[in-house]
């Protein structure tokens, strides 16, 4: 009783933000497009171990459900709006011209339906996974990735893999469990996902506690078969809440070899600065700085990029989406990270920003970047890994320094 009263308190005073989303809810029933309107639309597969609401106006609510479901979502984006935001409704029904609206949902009930939805949805065979983070409601998931899909204007089959939130600010305790639980359905969903002969490549984008879930995923199956489908080419981590200790070792019990790791992390983030509170006043590895000992030699030798966004500056009050409400960040991942196309090199200097970056004058990496420079955005891009694993060494630097105070705004 007193854990749940202290996590109240730390929660409600450290992330405010999170009280109230400020919007309707219930919008996932669908809307017509209107004639003429000039509305693009996101296709998306909805993959979730969520339990069903019976109400068409939300479809599943924050329960576990012993079972996973599958839908086929389209959402509108209206045509005037600024990047890496979600235009919500302010009154339901939404209207397309304006908001985000839902304009189709469909039951798919057998993984074949599944495959015939893919084929049907290709880009280039290349899948993106999102997974969310802490505090989410169905329909949040559902439009995030939708905005991030297009503000990045990635070429990849959108998926979203959405767990049981409460989306309740007291429920940090059920919402990490709830990543427990659905672990397992993640990593059947990536198997069957890279079974598909149209698949060529998947990558995973996880956020905040979702993070966990990923990393715990990729674990099972690095555990079960020595190593991470090969398919899974790159595993991109926003604001990870996980133990920095925890994650070494979970890095370790992959196997090799591995996909490809960018973490992207602030030193500033409120949100992990609580987590690191609840849990002991241990460093989340989202809070980190890459360019400090350490994390800078032991990331470098392990293969993993970090992506320090602390100086990039969002409407977003407790700086935890970074990676999603700047339009440069998105555009990155969309262009760049889900490609697997280097982001640095020893001609392009950092002092330049994202710009030269999201731009493609960017070429090949040289050597590691140089850490704390005056631009928006320090980017650590490591070089190949060494045929030697760097998987133990990681977990032991990191065993040795894993206190923290707690962030402070």
């Amino acid at each position: 009783m007193k854990l749940l009263r202290l996590t109240h308190v730390v929660l409600t005073g450290f992330l405010p933000a999170l009280a109230g989303c400020g919007h309707p809810s219930g919008v996932m029933q669908p809307v017509g497009l209107a004639a003429g309107t000039s509305a693009t639309q996101v296709d998306m597969l909805v993959a979730t171990t969520r339990q069903p609401s019976g109400d068409p106006a939300t479809l599943f609510n924050g329960e576990r459900s012993p079972k996973p479901f599958m839908t086929d979502v389209a959402v509108s984006i209206p045509p005037k709006r600024e990047a890496g935001t979600v235009q919500w409704p302010k009154q339901l029904p939404p209207n397309p011209a304006t908001d985000f609206a839902v304009t189709r949902v469909k039951q798919i009930d057998t993984i074949p339906e599944g495959r015939a939805w893919f084929r049907q949805h290709i880009e280039g065979g290349h899948a993106l996974v999102f997974i969310h983070g802490f505090n989410n409601k169905y329909e949040d998931s559902v439009f995030r990735l939708a905005q991030i899909v297009h503000d990045s204007g990635m070429q990849a089959t959108p998926i979203l893999f959405t767990w049981p939130s409460r989306a309740q600010l007291t429920g940090y305790e059920y919402d990490k469990e709830s990543t427990n639980y659905s672990r397992t359905a993640l990593e059947q969903s990536l198997r069957v996902l890279a079974a598909d002969p149209d698949v060529k490549d998947i990558t995973i984008l996880a956020h905040s506690m979702g993070t966990w879930l990923a990393m715990e995923s990729l674990r099972q199956m690095g555990i079960r078969d020595g190593h991470v489908n090969a398919k899974i080419h790159n595993v991109i981590l926003a604001s990870p809440d996980i133990d920095i200790q925890v994650f070494a070792k979970q890095y370790v019990e992959m196997g090799e070899p591995k996909p490809k790791f960018t973490i992207f992390v602030s030193q500033d983030d409120r949100a992990l600065a609580a987590s690191s509170f609840i849990t002991g006043n241990v460093s989340r590895l989202g809070a980190i700085d890459p360019s400090k000992e350490p994390y800078r030699s032991r990331l470098e030798k392990a293969g993993i990029t970090a992506i320090d966004l602390t100086k990039v500056k969002t409407e977003d009050s407790l700086h935890h989406g970074k990676f999603a409400e700047s339009p440069e960040i998105v555009q990155l991942i969309g262009q760049r990270l889900m490609t697997g196309q280097t982001l640095t090199d020893s001609n392009v200097s950092l002092g330049q920003g994202v710009a030269a970056v999201v731009g493609g004058t960017a070429r090949t990496v040289g050597t590691v970047a140089g850490a704390a420079v005056a631009a928006p955005l320090t980017i650590m891009e490591q070089p190949a890994r060494r045929q030697q694993p760097a998987g133990p060494e990681l977990e032991d630097s990191l065993n040795n320094d894993h206190q923290s105070k707690p962030l402070t705004q």
